[in-house]
């Protein structure tokens, strides 16, 4: 067991959280780390400067890009600087640093090379989603991004179906009326659920109603902006049989066997499997 007090590094890694939005919920502490640090380890530079620009800050520092595509290679000298004595700020394009964004393997670097690592708490889009939902916030669930092969995300929803917690999940503009529609099928179109998109800019907006609901309204709009989706968690309602024939459906396109398929939509449901086949069979006859 090891306590980040412990650390025996002579620099120390800093999460800071940036806006998701407006610039103004840069904390002070953010703004005097920009300013600050030696070395900026940043998702994507030009945003960095960008945001420091708008915020009044002159970075002094030496900036890194540290991406998805590179942080494999440049943890281990991001973390030879900080045990030489740097003191590192990492940053992601919005949010906080390592929360479906980049950080993950440099917090586990830090961890398992006793450097000190801390954070500088701030904006969240997962919380902010969750509290304008409308929804439980008790106990809740992140999910990020789902798949983006309709088989796969229906076998990823099949296994959330019954969870009780409230569920947040992003997702792209483009694909949100796929999802929703998956959702839906997955979950049964009463669940409640939300969709909130542009948080704390100026056409931030969040809908609210059911998931079929929200379904149709993405099928007839045009969505754009950054988008979170929170769902409610399940009540134990069972899903129509056309819901759980859907899912089957929509499973088999993906490539797995239709008797696979049935088995996996009738762990989740009431429905026999004998059942949920026979009415696969019917409906696969009549289109």
């Amino acid at each position: 067991m090891q306590s980040s007090r412990e650390a025996d590094s002579a620099g120390q890694i800093v999460l800071g959280a940036t806006p998701i939005g407006n610039p103004g919920d840069a904390s002070p502490r953010l703004l005097e780390w920009l300013a600050t640090a030696e070395l900026i380890a940043a998702e994507d530079t030009r945003r960095l400067l960008k945001l420091a620009s708008t915020l009044g800050v002159s970075v002094s520092g030496r900036i890194v890009s540290y991406h998805e595509h590179n942080e494999a290679s440049r943890t281990a000298e991001l973390i030879e600087q900080v045990r030489g004595g740097a003191n590192l700020l990492m940053v992601s394009d919005a949010g906080m640093p390592a929360v479906s964004d980049p950080g993950y393997r440099l917090v586990q670097a830090a961890i398992a090379s006793g450097t000190r690592v801390t954070a500088i708490p701030g904006p969240s889009a997962v919380l902010t989603a969750l509290a304008l939902s409308g929804l439980p916030t008790d106990r809740f669930g992140f999910e990020g991004f789902l798949p983006r092969k309709a088989g796969e995300r229906m076998s990823k929803l099949l296994e959330l179906a019954a969870e009780k917690r409230t569920l947040v999940f992003f997702e792209a503009p483009h694909r949100l009326e796929p999802m929703l529609g998956a959702l839906a099928e997955a979950f049964g179109g009463t669940r409640k659920a939300a969709v909130a998109r542009e948080l704390t800019k100026t056409f931030e907006e969040v809908l609210r109603g059911s998931l079929s609901e929200l379904h149709s309204w993405a099928s007839s709009s045009e969505v754009r902006g950054e988008i979170a989706v929170v769902v409610g968690g399940s009540t134990g309602v069972v899903r129509s049989i056309e819901e759980q024939v859907a899912a089957v459906l929509e499973l088999s396109s993906g490539g797995m066997r239709v008797k696979d398929a049935v088995s996996m939509v009738a762990e989740s449901s009431a429905v026999s499997k004998r059942e949920l086949y026979e009415a696969v069979l019917a409906a696969k006859s009549s289109s």
